[in-house]
């Protein structure tokens, strides 16, 4: 493949950050509360990207939208990898490793507070490390603005009470600036920041012969004439040849927050980034030769984990689920009726094109009082699926009328255009349409999700025969 188009990550892998180390680049992004949190993308060309791990293994017990792990940043220094997060709840944190597949260390607050968000670091050529990171104006009061500390060199803790380097709210125009970047090239320091909002905003760049400013800012990527809305918060990144590439995303509603890779050159001082300013829709591979691949999405469950796409809402308790024979196995266990706020939801991004999803289930439990099924979740939920009556397993989906089934049963769901959703199910005649179409939506930072679980009093259990995703189809 000698060219690529836009997005490179079409899901939801929100607020990229992107490093190279030899001839490989490494990714990750916000995660939120999900758990496993912090995946950490390989690639050998920055356009096809697999999972081969994540840094963050824990999390929230309960179910918190919009908490958790924001805009991380990704770095390589003095031989580990480091991954620098905010909780805007409990701080700036950091985790590290040796091999970016883990392990991980458990993670360490190098800042306390409450709106602390967006931090990255930069070990300077002296010696000095420093940190920058934004706010969130939800728990601190404040946004649109920037700080920087001194850091300890092992990155344990800032050193001093931090210094105002930018204050937005005195750049007209500007708003909710974030998402900051920290780099120095040639003997001068760049923040590279998106300002403006998700929806509509841009990415700008600041640039100062001293780490404490005073910086000057230019906007260095906008929507344009194009139609990619909010391009910016991301990461700059340079090839083995020493070419340079910029990756951000874009906030697509029930997609989520989609990744795109833009050409960058330096021109009169000043970084250049796409079509002199606006995104591209395709382009050269940055890296030729590389083999194609995407992140993992259907899985056979053939073991001997879980596929590395899948997290839970929330901390999972290992009796919830088991792979056996080629098999996923849910236990039915009790939680909240309202999916969204069920910790024991077994998920994945939503693809960003027209898909149709399927699995095969199982509701085993004599009886049991179980539910269980695949379902599409954001602000709003719904699913198809099986539910246990005294009777025996109906087949479930909205207001459609419950049909009774005998044995397995295939379910599935048609992704069109618009993230509009058409449930299926087949009863012995072939995947039909089941119940009302229903309008995916986004979530709380993020895009909508497909799930399977399986609730109950615990007396029962899903067994789900694979999980297979075919995109294109309509």
């Amino acid at each position: 493949m000698s060219t690529y188009r836009n997005p490179v990550l079409n899901a939801d892998w929100s607020d990229p950050d992107v490093i190279r180390v030899g001839e490989d680049f490494y990714l990750t992004v916000s995660t939120f509360t999900k758990v496993p949190g912090l995946p950490i993308l390989h690639s050998r060309d920055l356009v096809n990207w697999t999972i081969i791990g994540h840094a963050v293994t824990s999390g929230y017990d309960d179910v918190r939208p919009g908490c958790g792990v924001w805009a991380p940043a990704l770095r390589h220094h003095d031989g580990r990898f480091w991954i620098f997060y905010g909780d805007p709840d409990v701080g700036i944190c950091q985790v590290n490793a040796a091999d970016p597949r883990g392990p991980w260390t458990a993670p360490h607050v190098v800042k306390p507070g409450l709106g602390l968000i967006d931090p990255c670091p930069l070990w300077d050529d002296d010696g000095q490390a420093y940190l920058v990171h934004g706010w969130a104006k939800s728990r601190a009061g404040v946004n649109n603005r920037l700080t920087l500390h001194r850091m300890a060199t092992d990155a344990s803790a800032v050193l001093d009470e931090g210094t105002l380097v930018i204050d937005a709210d005195l750049l007209p125009g500007y708003r909710t600036l974030e998402g900051p970047k920290l780099y120095k090239r040639d003997g001068t320091y760049w923040i590279f920041a998106p300002a403006g909002g998700v929806e509509q905003g841009w990415q700008s760049v600041f640039r100062a012969e001293s780490i404490v400013g005073p910086y000057e800012d230019r906007i260095v990527l906008e929507q344009g004439g194009t139609d990619v809305n909010g391009p910016h918060q991301g990461g700059w990144v340079d090839t083995p040849s020493g070419e340079h590439w910029f990756m951000h995303f874009q906030d697509r509603g029930p997609y989520g927050r989609v990744v795109h890779l833009q050409p960058m050159v330096w021109k009169d001082g000043w970084p250049v980034m796409g079509d002199d300013g606006e995104p591209v829709t395709e382009g050269p591979v940055p890296v030729p030769g590389g083999a194609p691949g995407e992140p993992a999405a259907s899985d056979d469950f053939a073991g001997p984990g879980l596929g590395l796409q899948w997290s839970w809402q929330a901390n999972p308790d290992p009796s919830w689920w088991e792979l056996r024979d080629g098999t996923l196995r849910l236990a039915c266990v009790p939680g909240p009726e309202d999916l969204r706020e069920r910790a024991a939801v077994l998920g994945q991004r939503l693809p960003g094109e027209p898909c149709t999803v399927t699995t095969t289930l199982t509701l085993d439990g004599e009886g049991g009082d179980g539910r269980a099924g695949l379902a599409v979740i954001g602000f709003t939920a719904a699913s198809v699926g099986l539910e246990s009556t005294p009777d025996g397993s109906v087949l479930v989906c909205g207001d459609a009328e419950p049909v009774p089934v005998e044995g397995p049963v295939t379910v599935g769901a048609r992704i069109g255009a618009g993230a509009l959703v058409t449930f299926l199910a087949d009863t012995g005649r072939g995947l039909r349409e089941i119940g009302a179409p229903f309008q995916a939506t986004q979530g709380r930072w993020v895009g909508a999700v497909l799930g399977l679980f399986a609730a109950g009093s615990g007396t029962g259990q899903a067994i789900f025969d694979g999980f297979t995703v075919q995109k294109g189809s309509q």
